[in-house]
């Protein structure tokens, strides 16, 4: 989005057409654009206002009803993090004491708005005009928090503030940005604001490798109803203490889990199988969830876990295995005829077939849905698993 086109939008004029749009449905946006324009509406602001309108439909997905009073861009929705999320980040520098913050890369100001929520002053700094407006709109309802149109990177070390946070940009055209040097700005430039801020805290992509978490830094991965969104470094009184810790957010509950990085002895298939969070996989916390299950992998490399007997854990998803056959598709499909299944999630890991390549192989053509999963992994012939009762 240009400059003249977000300037369009936050007038009083842009905002009343854009509050005043119906529900998106693209059946209906043709006809809504041509009327608009008959009206007189310029087709540059018609344009902007139903993009809008089907952003803020994608929006309630990570805002909830707070995305129908907001303005977006494609890029800052979705790098934005989700309400809950951000508000847990918002939680801790209120429960640190921490009164004032700047948030570096604000973005359409998803972070910003959770810290003023709370109550924290906030500096939200933007270098990209046009999205430092629309960040100005959505934080219009705080006093306390102002946009800062700026390189944050040339002046963060000149602020007067109680701390820092940073979501550097981890996306370009060619897609994701998987080395921390190549994220905007490179997360080492960020990580020496600890200097003048020991207070800083970092929103990195989940991929993040783990010989690039500072020793000092408390690193916690984050999971929402199953799909990892997110890790963040917490420095100074943000962080609890150094380590590792997954944060697993699933149906309003949450559980954390901190512990060793250490690797989980593997074994023999047992009579239920597991399988951890995305969360824990990517904090190196599966030998801590075993620990809890009393179980262990089911193959040195795969992450997997095996138990004889039933456990409950908020950290894995666990099913109990009925039989095992060999890993090819037509003693599976015997199988699942044998069952009258006609319905398969396929779970691999380890193998190279991938779900798409097997299912149609396997022709399901049964009258229900298995108690579980069919699962495929390398080494000895897989069972056939279901949830445990």
């Amino acid at each position: 989005m240009d400059t003249a086109t977000a300037r369009l939008l936050t007038s009083p004029d842009g905002i009343a057409l854009v509050d005043a749009l119906p529900p998106y449905d693209e059946r209906l946006s043709l006809g809504i654009g041509e009327s608009m324009r008959a009206q007189g509406v310029e087709p540059a602001l018609v344009a902007a206002a139903l993009t809008q309108s089907r952003l803020r439909t994608a929006a309630r997905a990570k805002f909830g009803d707070f995305a129908g009073g907001m303005l977006l861009t494609q890029d800052g929705l979705e790098q934005a993090t989700r309400l809950e999320v951000a508000a847990r980040h918002a939680a801790r520098f209120r429960d640190a004491g921490l009164g004032s913050v700047a948030d570096l890369t604000s973005g359409i100001g998803a972070d910003a708005m959770a810290f003023a929520a709370l109550g924290i002053d906030v500096t939200a700094i933007e270098r990209d005009e046009a999205t430092a407006l629309l960040a100005d709109h959505n934080l219009r309802h705080w006093d306390h928090a102002r946009v800062v149109h700026a390189d944050s990177m040339e002046i963060a070390a000149r602020l007067d503030v109680d701390a820092l946070f940073a979501d550097p940009a981890r996306r370009t055209a060619r897609g994701r940005r998987h080395d921390p040097k190549d994220y905007s700005p490179a997360l080492d430039d960020v990580l020496a604001l600890r200097a003048t801020h020991p207070a800083l805290g970092i929103k990195v992509g989940p991929a993040i490798p783990h010989d690039a978490v500072p020793a000092d830094a408390e690193a916690e991965w984050v999971s929402v109803d199953g799909a990892v969104v997110e890790a963040a470094l917490w420095h100074g009184p943000l962080a609890s203490a150094p380590g590792h810790a997954a944060l697993v957010l699933r149906s309003g509950d949450a559980h954390r889990l901190t512990g060793s990085t250490a690797q989980a002895e593997a074994g023999n298939l047992g009579e239920y199988l597991y399988e951890p969070d995305g969360a824990v996989i990517r904090a190196g916390l599966v030998a801590e969830v075993a620990a809890r299950i009393g179980g262990h992998l089911v193959d040195p490399t795969i992450a997997y876990l095996t138990t004889d007997a039933a456990a409950e854990t908020p950290f894995a998803r666990g099913y109990r295995v009925l039989d095992t056959v060999p890993l090819k598709a037509k003693a599976i499909a015997s199988a699942l005829r044998a069952r009258g299944v006609g319905t398969v999630d396929i779970k691999k890991r380890g193998v190279d077939i991938t779900p798409e390549q097997l299912r149609p192989q396997l022709k399901a053509q049964g009258r229900r849905a298995p108690d579980g999963h069919s699962h495929a992994r390398g080494g000895p012939a897989p069972r056939t698993p279901r949830p445990p009762a």
